[in-house]
Order: C-alpha cells, then sequence, then structure tokens
C-alpha cells in the first residue's frame, strides 16, 4: 500500500469519524503515515504537514480533532487548539491491524532478529552474575544487531520469574535457578519480541511440568488461530489448556497482542477481544504462568496469520533448556 492510499483510507476513515485532523508525535501512528524526525505530523482532508507548531496547520475551523496516543500532557497542553481533542486511534488502529506483505517481511526481519539475540544465551556465563549484569550484556548483544529501539529487556531468575513486570535488578543468579529472558526490540521500523525459558544447572522440582503446560497452551495457540476467528477465541484456548492442567488461577490474563509499528497494538489476545483475525495481522503470542514466590515461564513468539494458517516466524519454544554454566 503506497502512502497515497493509506492517505486516502485515513481521511475517509477520518470523515467517518467527524474528525476534522490528525496531530501525530513520533510514534507508530506517525511512521505508518511516513512521519520522520522529531517534528508533528498533521493530516487534514487535503494536506499532511510536518510541523513543530501544529495550531498553525490545524484548520481554524475544526471542530474535533485527533490526537497521537502516546502525546505527552505537555505536548496536549501546548497544542494551543480551540476544538475537542479525541484519539486518534480510533481512525488508525482498525487500518494497522493488517500488514502489507512487505510489512510482514519486515516484522519478520525483527523477529529473526531478536531470535538471534536471544540464541546467543547459551553461550554466554551466567553462573554467580546479577539480572542486571546479564541485562546489559544482552542490551549491547541487542544494539549490535542493528536494533533501532531497546523496547523492553528481561531478565528474571528463581522466584522473580513469577513476577510479570519484574525489572532486572542484583539478584544473583544460581544453579537451581529457573530463567526467563526476554528481549523486545524495533529494526528497521518494526517491533518483534521473543522470550525463552531456561533452568540454571538443573530445574526447580516440578518447573519441567508447569513449563510443558506453557509449550502446550503455545501450541493450543497456534492450532486455534485461523482466519476469522474472533482474538477473545485464541485466549480461550489458551486458557482451556492451562485450566485442564491445574495451574488455572496462575495464568496470566491475555496470550499476547499485535506487533508491528508498535509492539503493544491490536489484535490483543484476551477475553472479550471480539476483533476477527485475518490475514496479514503480526501478533506475538505469549502464554504465561506465574505461581507467586515460586517461578513461573513464558515464552512468546511472533506469528502471522495468513490465509493458510499461522506461520511462526520465530523459531518456536524448544524443549527446556539448562544452562550448564
Amino acid at each position: 500500500m503506497t502512502l497515497d492510499s493509506r492517505l486516502a483510507a485515513v481521511r475517509a476513515a477520518m470523515a467517518a469519524s467527524d474528525i476534522d485532523a490528525l496531530v501525530l508525535r513520533p510514534s507508530p501512528d506517525f511512521r505508518f503515515l511516513g512521519g520522520t524526525g522529531d517534528a508533528f505530523l498533521v493530516v487534514t482532508a487535503d494536506t499532511l504537514t510536518g510541523t513543530a507548531v501544529p495550531a498553525r496547520v490545524v484548520p481554524a475551523r475544526a471542530r474535533r480533532v485527533g490526537v497521537d496516543p502516546e502525546m505527552r500532557v505537555r505536548e496536549l497542553f501546548g497544542l494551543s487548539i480551540e476544538a475537542e481533542l479525541v484519539p486518534a486511534a480510533a481512525v488508525l488502529a482498525p487500518l494497522r491491524l493488517r500488514k502489507e506483505p512487505e510489512e510482514v517481511e519486515a516484522v519478520g526481519r525483527a523477529a529473526a532478529a531478536a531470535e538471534a539475540v536471544l540464541g546467543q544465551v547459551r553461550e554466554l556465563s551466567w553462573f554467580g552474575v546479577t539480572e542486571r549484569a546479564m541485562a546489559a550484556r544482552l542490551r549491547v548483544l541487542l544494539l549490535e544487531s542493528g536494533c533501532e529501539a531497546v523496547l523492553s529487556l528481561r531478565v528474571a531468575a528463581g522466584e522473580h520469574t513469577a513476577r510479570p513486570a519484574h525489572r532486572p535488578g542484583e539478584r544473583v543468579i544460581n544453579p537451581g535457578d529457573a530463567l526467563l529472558v526476554s528481549v523486545c526490540g524495533r529494526w528497521d521500523g518494526y517491533c518483534a519480541e521473543v522470550a525463552r525459558v531456561f533452568a540454571v544447572a538443573e530445574p526447580p522440582e516440578d518447573f519441567e511440568a508447569m513449563y510443558s503446560v506453557v509449550l502446550a497452551a503455545h501450541a493450543a495457540a497456534l492450532s486455534s488461530m485461523r482466519e476469522g476467528v474472533p482474538a477473545a477465541g485464541v485466549a480461550a484456548a489458551v486458557r482451556g489448556v492451562i485450566d485442564g492442567s491445574g495451574y488455572g488461577r496462575f495464568a496470566a490474563t491475555g496470550a499476547g497482542r499485535g506487533v508491528g509499528l508498535g509492539h503493544d497494538e491490536g489484535p490483543r489476545l484476551r477475553p472479550g477481544e471480539d476483533t476477527v483475525l485475518g490475514a496479514g495481522m503480526t501478533l506475538c503470542v505469549e502464554p504465561a504462568i506465574y505461581v507467586p514466590d515460586l517461578f513461573g515461564a513464558r515464552v512468546a513468539d511472533v506469528v502471522a496469520c495468513t490465509d493458510a494458517g499461522p506461520a511462526v516466524l520465530t523459531g518456536g519454544p524448544p524443549p527446556l533448556h539448562v544452562l550448564d554454566r
């Protein structure tokens, strides 16, 4: 899809939503419409303008203006626009759900780069090193891979693997620990995340059994990812496997989300999400179980929806690997 065709679709959606202009800051929506640099991008019925002062470009007659969901508070106050401000996502999010073939290829390249970084995990020395130190090593590997922006990087050991929002700290990684490692970044404008689970020297008691449930949930997600299936149906397939294992109360609420120009976009694989899957959608499938104060496991792979079914753009989660150093 060319920029002109994207703009035509955006303007049609703006008219249908009674939105007179869009004001976008550097963000996935901004890049979707060809934005570069640090200026704002203003879209009206007949213009597309990069500017440092959006108020000079937004038509004086504008009644409703869509603003970027990543707009900062000081940027909102600085707009000085006499109009109702509404989220631009109502216009742009539906248009970004399905990627063009070249976009799917770009997501695939990002996924391959992320997986290649995690592929080096087995070659690193983990014993006696802190989570923070290992995260720093992975950050260097990401940047060396050509990563434009490191969006999230997680190294969690032992009981910390049971904390979904854990940030790498000073905990020392020891033999007998479960280990969860994930990297998420942007390459050539497109995002990908891969997460893998390891054991250090030997798995904790019952950890392999729990990890096998996460692998089964991942397989169930892929089996259910067919064109025409609602996103909530994939989440239900994942939850059904985990509930049946007895770990239901420890399951993550969602099972994944869309990736593309952004690392967290639609559709979202969660209960109540009625977005129907279709060819061209690219998602991070990420089933997880978190047993508080004990251990957790989350695997994440980038998957493209196609007419023929799901295409895993990463290698898929392997059997549990035990790190020997």
